[in-house]
């Protein structure tokens, strides 16, 4: 099991001001947003702030956007048929295709998706499940108990999250051997842990509790040690990789309404502008600052900001 040192030194201790505009050039996010009233995907270019609607369907709500490996699909997931489904459209929106049909109060959440074409998603219900599509993406399969599950890149691996006795650690599982491993130690009970592979398969960003906050740690798969990136004394989480793994971005917000559900009700009920902006920080944890073009009406949910594996390459 890995050391962990929840205080080490960081440069983001005092949080970069604003004043950013061109670093982010050539990048594109998929995010949620909330400017229709519902959530919806937006696919956002962050220098120009270009946002393109791409689900469009305003009776229902659209969360947790991720691209597949190629960048010519995206996945989502819909309550459209009344619970939340996993489904696949074209990077433009196009081709809609519903892949799971649960129904409530099962929700399928934080899907990914590997090189290798295996799609994994979280399935909440009587428990929660760490699941996978069948080959011929007909059928559910559930793999071992557990939350937010991520893909490593070349699909060998999910990363999870599972309570232990007063809070959540992160885990591995191994496809090949169905060996779980625990990585971390420290318990946080907060949850909104949502681990992440990086694309060199090296890393894993997830968020731990630091008193009453949560912050982004990065785990080193190669040295089983984990570091602290952020000092943002708020709550971080939901962090991605960009492709070139030179920056991070995550969700920044004031308080933690998802564990208690008046607040929680009431917070989605007023739709704040502001609430859960886009933030972005160097792979280092270096130069932490808000995306000025996702400051608000992003959705208030834990979904990522999702980068186009592109890179703007295209």
């Amino acid at each position: 099991m890995a050391t962990e040192n929840l205080n080490a030194s960081s440069p983001t201790a005092v949080a970069t001001e604003s004043g950013f505009c061109g670093e982010l050039a050539g990048h594109e996010f998929l995010i949620t947003g909330f400017r229709t009233g519902n959530t919806e995907i937006y696919h956002v270019d962050p220098y120009t702030g270009d946002a393109k609607n791409l689900t469009r369907n305003p009776n229902s709500h659209q969360r947790y956007p991720i691209w597949s490996p190629s960048g010519d699909q995206f996945l989502f997931t819909s309550d459209r048929d009344g619970a939340y489904n996993l489904y696949l459209a074209n990077a433009d929106g196009s081709g809609v295709e519903q892949l799971t049909r649960q129904t409530d109060p099962s929700t399928v959440y934080f899907p990914s998706w590997a090189g290798d074409g295996t799609i994994a998603f979280g399935l909440a219900g009587p428990k929660a499940m760490v699941c996978v599509l069948s080959p011929d993406r007909q059928d559910t399969l559930a793999l071992t108990e557990g939350r937010d599950p991520y893909l490593s890149p070349d699909g060998s691996q999910i990363a999870f999250t599972r309570w232990v006795e007063s809070g959540y650690c992160v885990f591995t599982l191994d496809r090949r051997t169905s060996q779980v491993r625990q990585l971390t130690s420290h318990e946080n009970p907060i949850g909104a842990v949502t681990p992440t592979f990086s694309p060199d398969g090296r890393y894993i960003l997830y968020s731990d509790s630091v008193g009453e906050t949560l912050e982004i740690f990065s785990f080193d798969l190669e040295n089983d040690h984990s570091t602290r990136l952020t000092h943002l004394g708020q709550f971080a989480t939901s962090p991605a990789w960009s492709p070139d793994q030179q920056w991070i971005s995550f969700r920044l917000t004031d308080e933690n309404f998802w564990n208690n559900p008046a607040r929680g009700k009431a917070v989605h009920k007023e739709r704040k502008g502001d609430k859960r902006p886009v933030w972005v920080m160097r792979a280092d944890g270096s130069q932490p600052h808000i995306v000025e073009a996702l400051r608000y009406q992003c959705g208030i949910d834990g979904s990522r900001a999702v980068w186009n594996p592109l890179g703007g390459r295209k």
